[in-house]
């Protein structure tokens, strides 16, 4: 017997949407379960959960730092490992299906997240951003994921995620305009810049460094704008 196309596509709608459903409770419930661990990690450092919060990821390090914010300035919660960040190494990402990761700094709201994700939970870059667009870089869907597997993203282990994905949406829920993301390709010190100042990205990274100086000898996170193609921090 052959199915009415109109019921197949009615039925095809009810499990997307059941799947979509059941992602969503399940995020919350992750959430929930994630919330009285966290609660009481955060505070044998002093700090709360739902402040607000500031991510830095490294690539060649191959870790994501978590930073909450306390008493005007952030203090680091917790480093976790990168399980992979795509497959062509350090430099910007230039194009769709380049197979790198962008760098550079971004900003991510609560509507950039994602309980119903493939990947388990993430949560949108904004990739690309006012200075990607001016350079002709093209993207979409650059994320911080769980599911461990990535061609371009940077992508965690699912418990780690978990713990990021409730840390970050609680400070949003709790009024954080939105979150700020740097992503670098190296810790930028001294010697880190000396060891690829051959780099054919070695401009554009002396322009990141400004950015990572800032927060460096602040702990502030610096209002990031651009001009003339180029970052600039205030």
């Amino acid at each position: 017997m052959r199915i009415p196309i109109c019921l197949l596509s009615i039925f095809l709608i009810a499990v997307f949407t059941f799947k979509a459903f059941s992602r969503q409770h399940s995020a919350k419930t992750i959430m929930n379960e994630q919330k009285p661990k966290l609660e009481k990690e955060l505070s044998v450092k002093g700090l709360a959960l739902g402040s607000e919060v500031f991510i830095r990821l490294f690539k060649q390090e191959e870790v994501l730092e978590l930073w909450v914010e306390n008493d005007s300035q952030f203090q680091l919660f917790k480093t976790y490992k990168i399980c992979t960040y795509g497959s062509q190494g350090l430099g910007p990402k230039l194009k769709e299906g380049d197979g790198k990761a962008p760098e550079g700094f971004y900003y991510v709201k609560k509507q950039q997240l994602n309980p119903n994700s493939s990947y388990h939970l993430s949560f949108n870059l904004g990739f690309p951003n006012k200075y990607d667009r001016a350079h002709g870089r093209t993207g979409s869907a650059l994320m911080v994921h769980g599911n461990c597997v990535s061609v371009g993203c940077y992508a965690m282990t699912d418990n780690k995620i978990e713990e990021i994905y409730t840390i970050v949406h609680q400070a949003l829920d709790n009024g954080q305009e939105f979150f700020r993301v740097h992503i670098f390709p190296f810790k930028m010190t001294h010697t880190n810049m000396l060891e690829h100042q051959d780099s054919q990205w070695s401009g554009f990274w002396q322009n990141l460094k400004l950015g990572y100086d800032h927060f460096e000898n602040s702990h502030v996170p610096p209002n990031v704008e651009v001009n003339n193609k180029v970052y600039m921090f205030d």
